[in-house]
């Protein structure tokens, strides 16, 4: 849990505020629903609020807070339906950022996507878990910010990014998902170090499919919606 700012890495007050709130919303500590009151993110992340006030502006206009009439900012309420569009969208976007990723990215973001892999690998063996941290310790992320469109860049970054990453707690899968999702990122890197485009996209297309029939099977059982970390 988010105590203090002085852990965040060396940001500016308002990023730190926007990235310590966004945090406690991804993991569930600020539950869909539930109410944002200045005063008391103030008080635990040690600041004024008029970065709070700021923050939340922001991640208002990322999806992540709503403002209601007479109640004020809440986090907002989840709904399968959103998910599953948001899966469909992530499918054709992703998929063609991993097309033009392969065609553009330099060997030292290979690399650095090769060693990520493999590093992911270790705590994957021992907890039977594959969550990722965000930004650039994100395979889906860095895939994103390395296919060299600006436009396809700001679309995934500024309306869907941070709302996949509160899907991704809240309908994480265990299980039979587990290995096959870190297969299937290591394959796709692989067509991209390849330099195969349409390897890869055919390859990220099919891996977003199968996340997504997994969790509508999941949401036709009836499985449970509370916050986990997975994938």
């Amino acid at each position: 849990m988010i105590n203090k700012l002085t852990d965040l890495s060396k940001k500016s007050l308002s990023d730190k505020v926007f990235h310590a709130i966004r945090e406690m919303i991804e993991t569930g500590i600020m539950p869909p629903g539930s109410k944002i009151s200045e005063p008391n993110l103030a008080k635990k992340l040690d600041v004024s609020r008029v970065p709070i006030r700021d923050a939340i502006l922001k991640l208002q206009s990322c999806g992540l807070v709503e403002r209601q009439m007479n109640v004020g900012a809440k986090v907002i309420t989840l709904s399968a339906a959103k998910l599953i569009d948001i899966y469909h969208i992530r499918e054709r976007l992703e998929g063609l950022a991993a097309k033009f990723t392969a065609e553009k990215i330099s060997d030292k973001d290979i690399n650095y996507l090769l060693l990520l892999l493999e590093n992911q690998k270790k705590p994957l063996k021992e907890k039977q878990e594959y969550y990722q941290e965000g930004g650039d310790l994100d395979i889906h992320y860095l895939i994103v910010k390395s296919c060299n469109n600006e436009q396809l860049i700001q679309l995934f970054n500024d309306s869907l990014y941070y709302l996949i990453r509160v899907y991704r707690f809240q309908f994480g899968m265990r299980g039979r998902r587990v290995n096959s999702a870190y297969q299937e990122h290591k394959a796709i890197v692989n067509a991209i170090a390849n330099r195969d485009g349409e390897m890869a996209e055919m390859l990220m297309r099919q891996h977003i499919r199968a996340s997504r029939k997994d969790i509508e099977e999941q949401l036709i059982k009836g499985v449970s919606s509370e916050p986990r970390k997975i994938i």
